[in-house]
């Protein structure tokens, strides 16, 4: 798994996609992709991650747009020195694509700031 990484307001989030063939279905145009996600709180104070808001493009161009409250229903507070791990999943109708977005968080004190989440790509057959 190729990890892609971004470093916002000492804030590390890497992501390492992976596809999963034993849940696609090529003749379906039915492609399962998997990410596992590590966010890593690099600052001076908690972090704790309030929304997410994601891009999903598919070889078209075709954009899905995803944005809720936290992670896997979570909203994770992140003490400095640690991080907060997840995995999730999303489905395409071609071959290739790409996720990018941002997470918003909120700091100890109140203040929210704006987390990227790396742009990586989707392809089926590789891992």
């Amino acid at each position: 798994m190729i990890p892609y990484t971004a470093v916002t307001n000492d804030v590390l989030v890497t992501v390492r996609p992976v596809y999963l063939d034993g849940q696609s279905d090529v003749m379906g145009r039915r492609f399962v992709f998997g990410y596992f996600v590590r966010i890593d709180n690099n600052g001076l104070e908690d972090i704790q991650l309030m929304r997410r808001h994601w891009f999903i493009t598919d070889e078209t161009g075709s954009v899905q747009e995803v944005e809720g409250e936290g992670v896997i229903g979570k909203q994770p507070v992140i003490a400095p020195g640690e991080s907060h791990e997840y995995n999730s999943y999303c489905v395409l109708e071609t071959f290739t694509g790409h996720m990018e977005g941002h997470y918003t968080m909120e700091k100890g004190r109140g203040e929210r700031i704006k987390v990227d989440i790396p742009r990586f790509d989707l392809k089926a057959g590789v891992n």
